[in-house]
């Protein structure tokens, strides 16, 4: 309900009207749609399908727009610093939650610089080995690795998400396997595949293949439930980790500030769009599932998700500048 007060011929709107008169006529020009990592992977993919949903609902172009760098930290912070207009949207999710405690200093907070508008998707992975290493369970490499302290080692990119999951894997276990860090998931996937790496937790695009090849062996995903992809292969928490639950999480974000009008606009629009067929199989090829929160679960979500991610982070020595 708008309401005005007036002041010697001057309309003051109160507060919760501005909202409503900023997001008179949204969108009435391009939006942008900022991927913080390059072109192919997880966050550009949702940039890509969030862009073209936009576009088809709301009736005005949506742009991606690649600013990379910083592990995620350069788009974001650039997201965060822009106008809140609802024309600069940020595909966010767990690699700036992690960074809230995997960087000393960051230009931005993530929790409170950028509005949660919905969370998208979750994005799985699997824990892979060789073939030749003696295991074909979590429990039996948790066993391995018991037996053999820090002899057995796992390809990596640092700091990044598989890499944590890793180190979860180490602490819920109690073993210590090692990290060979790598600057690119290619690079973990040939080594490994060659054998002068063991282990590595990776996503489906890039694992699946060569598990459905034969050339790697899947122990387990990485989330709570099976994967329609897999279906044989059953979760970490099966295997004795009760708990265990690692996803790359993604949704979509605007600069704090952002009204609440657009916000609201923005979520309903995407939460019926990503609900449709044609989004849920495009996104399972890929072995992710559309996770659809609304923005103050999503808000809640991700300050829990900084603190669990702070704690892994912390036991693993793991920092960045």
């Amino acid at each position: 309900m708008i309401q005005s007060i007036f002041i010697t011929g001057i309309v003051l709107l109160v507060p919760g009207v501005v909202s409503a008169v900023h997001a008179q006529g949204y969108p009435n020009r391009t939006m942008r749609v900022v991927a913080t990592f390059p072109p192919g992977g997880a966050t550009d993919i949702l940039a890509r399908i969030t862009a073209q949903k936009l576009n088809e609902r709301l009736g005005q172009p949506a742009v991606v727009e690649n600013r990379v760098g910083g592990g995620g930290n350069i788009g974001a912070d650039f997201v965060a610093k822009s106008e809140p207009d609802g024309y600069t949207l940020l595909i966010g999710g767990v690699p700036h939650a992690i960074s809230m405690s995997l960087f000393s200093k960051l230009p931005y907070d993530f929790a409170r610089d950028l509005a949660p508008i919905v969370n998208l998707a979750v994005f799985p992975s699997l824990i892979i080995v060789h073939p030749s290493l003696p295991v074909k369970s979590i429990k039996e490499l948790i066993a391995l690795a018991k037996s053999r302290p820090g002899q057995l080692n796992y390809g990596g990119t640092h700091a990044s998400p598989n890499h944590l999951a890793m180190e979860l894997l180490n602490s819920q276990g109690g073993v210590k396997m090692v990290l060979i860090s790598y600057k690119g998931t290619g690079q973990i996937v040939s080594d490994l595949v060659a054998g002068h790496v063991q282990i590595a937790s990776m996503g489906f695009p890039a694992a699946l293949p060569m598990v459905k090849a034969g050339k790697l062996r899947a122990l387990a995903v990485t989330s709570a439930q099976r994967s329609a992809l897999l279906p044989d292969v059953p979760p970490v928490s099966e295997s004795g980790l009760a708990g265990y639950d690692v996803t790359s999480w993604y949704g979509l974000f605007a600069p704090a500030g952002t009204p609440e009008a657009i916000v609201t606009r923005l979520y309903t629009e995407l939460a019926a769009q990503f609900k449709s067929p044609d989004v849920a199989k495009r996104l399972s090829a890929l072995g992710a599932e559309v996770a659809i929160k609304p923005p103050a679960e999503l808000a809640s979500f991700l300050r829990e998700d900084i603190k669990k991610w702070a704690v892994v982070v912390k036991a693993s020595g793991a920092k960045a500048e």
